[in-house]
């Protein structure tokens, strides 16, 4: 599978800027998740890659083919970039049953295939599956209802399943009637030794016109696959279906109709025909939102075992970051068009780049905590929290504040030059939606009207913590007294509101405890996951330690 590469890409209306100046490499067979708020512009990223939304500048290269370049006037369409688009909306026929809805884009696939002796290929099979008399009747035998009928729909199916065949095959193979012989072994052999025969003719007559078989009975000349423009065969559809429908586990509802499916299935019919053509990537489009909770955690277990069959590079949208730190191996969080952070789940889960990511990634939501501070000749930094609260922050590595303020303003003046540079350009346009700061939320007991506060004036000693609720512990002896704001059970953990003066903490406890309201508790700050934040420029500084 190829590896896909975005350079510079923009996409805007008028003044307003969906996707800006981005850059992204996606390596092969990973699974990356478009994450971010409503409106952020991650599907308009998904939908340029596929080729459903032209690019206004940049270039894309899916592969070592470049598939759109502003510069080059190249914009391959999307029927010619062999990728695979799952909509939110299964879109699936509803006049046509499952099997016509996988193998509907299949019989409109006209191109450059090998030439394939299919007869040659359907004995082969049949000599494959006539190994063993005994297993064809027991396969069989398996299908009959109470009443001693046999279901044929389960006798195809078990065949196909069992020996890898298409229903045309599968039927040839039941029409032997090796089940009902005295003898199935001594019967399946004497059928695959007459097949042999007939085969081994073939391939005479193939060798007199100079034609060899590989081990997929493509045609070969001179040690050169031979191709041709055509359709696909039914067999070859046949059995392209089956092989889908195999992988997402739907093989029994081939004569159904997607009304007559629950949406788990549907979903899969959806997956089934979005795999069938074989794509080289395939893009997901939040899949799962229209799917209850449990039926949404089932499937993303499936869509974790398809990445691994399958070995696609997988592209996946959605705004739950739960569904992206389960399934991603890297993901992409994007916010009013502008790539905030790329990396492993963990790594943006543990080391976000900057206010915004710690925010939106982590459930419940991480506790911010504004504090004044200064950092001492050992590198420790003393911090006024919570309304007078000293606290020592002590940095995970050498760190030395004056040095990294300087080169923030170094980075931000740079990027404020090359700005105006290029609004020089005649071309050039001023983004409307304007990139600023993220404004985190502190809780508390009363909550302030934050519309009607001035902007406050920052210094470098106006910084902010980062705390996640599970590194907040409840101790016999910690550093910080608080009253139980309100608690939330959920059998294997409880959430925990905490009140510490005006300000409100929130905990994870593990364990079944019940907590009372208004109880008396304290805390104490553990683990070097503790995030400090420039409340200017809203970046990571470091993580490290907080001893309160």
């Amino acid at each position: 599978m190829p590896e896909i590469k975005l350079t510079n890409v923009t996409k805007r209306w008028g003044k307003f800027f969906g996707v800006d100046h981005l850059s992204l490499d996606i390596p092969d067979n990973s699974f990356i998740t478009l994450l971010g708020p409503s409106g952020c512009g991650k599907t308009t990223i998904l939908r340029m890659i596929a080729g459903l939304e032209t690019p206004t500048s940049g270039q894309i290269k899916i592969g070592d083919r470049v598939v759109f370049d502003s510069d080059a006037g190249i914009n391959v369409p999307a029927n010619k970039r062999k990728v695979g688009f799952l909509f939110q909306n299964y879109a699936l026929w509803p006049n046509m049953t499952v099997y016509q809805n996988i193998a509907f884009g299949l019989n409109n696939i006209k191109e450059e295939l090998p030439r394939i002796d299919f007869e040659a290929k359907k004995h082969a099979d049949l000599i494959r599956a006539l190994r063993s008399g005994k297993k064809i009747r027991e396969l069989v035998e398996e299908c009959r209802d109470k009443k001693g009928k046999l279901d044929m729909d389960k006798v195809y199916l078990k065949l196909i399943d069992a020996f890898t065949l298409s229903i045309f095959t599968a039927k040839t193979l039941y029409g032997y009637k090796i089940q009902e012989a005295a003898d199935p072994d001594a019967a399946a052999k004497k059928k695959a030794a007459e097949l042999e025969q007939t085969l081994n003719a073939l391939k005479n007559t193939a060798a007199q016109k100079g034609i060899a078989w590989n081990e997929s009975f493509e045609e070969v000349r001179g040690g050169k696959v031979q191709t041709e423009v055509r359709r696909l065969t039914k067999e070859e559809i046949d059995l392209t279906v089956r092989r889908v429908s195999r992988v997402v586990k739907i093989g029994m509802f081939m004569d159904r109709y997607p009304a007559e499916l629950s949406g788990g299935q549907q979903q899969r019919v959806a997956i089934a025909r979005t795999l069938a053509p074989e794509p080289e990537v395939l893009f997901m489009d939040e899949p799962l939102s229209n799917l209850d909770a449990k039926l949404r955690l089932e499937m993303r277990y499936e869509l974790q075992r398809l990445h691994v069959e399958t070995g696609s590079t997988f592209v996946y949208v959605t705004h739950d970051q739960m569904e992206a730190m389960t399934l991603a191996t890297r993901i992409c969080l994007v916010n009013n068009g502008v790539l905030q952070q790329y990396d492993k789940p963990l790594d943006v889960y543990n080391r976000p780049a900057n206010l915004f990511v710690a925010d939106f990634v982590g459930n419940p939501s991480i506790n911010f905590v504004e504090g004044k501070g200064k950092q001492a000749a050992d590198g420790s930094i003393s911090l006024s929290i919570l309304g007078g609260i000293q606290a020592v922050f002590r940095p995970e590595k050498g760190l030395k504040l004056s040095k990294w303020f300087e080169e923030r303003d170094r980075a931000e003046a740079a990027a404020e030059r090359a700005r105006a540079e290029m609004l020089k350009d005649k071309k050039a346009v001023e983004k409307s939606n304007k990139d600023e700061t993220f404004r985190y939320h502190v809780q508390k007991v009363e909550e302030d009207d934050y519309s009607i506060e001035d902007e406050p004036v920052l210094t470098n000693e106006d910084l902010v913590l980062g705390i996640r609720p599970e590194c907040l512990h409840l101790a016999e002896s910690g550093g910080l007294d608080a009253t139980v704001y309100g608690a939330m059970p959920t059998g294997m953990e409880s959430t925990l509101k905490l009140r510490v003066g005006d300000f409100l903490l929130t905990s994870v406890v593990f364990g079944s405890v019940t907590y009372q309201i208004g109880a008396k508790v304290h805390l104490t700050v553990r683990g070097t996951d503790i995030l400090l934040f420039d409340r200017k420029s809203g970046k990571c500084i470091s993580s490290g330690e907080l001893t309160v």
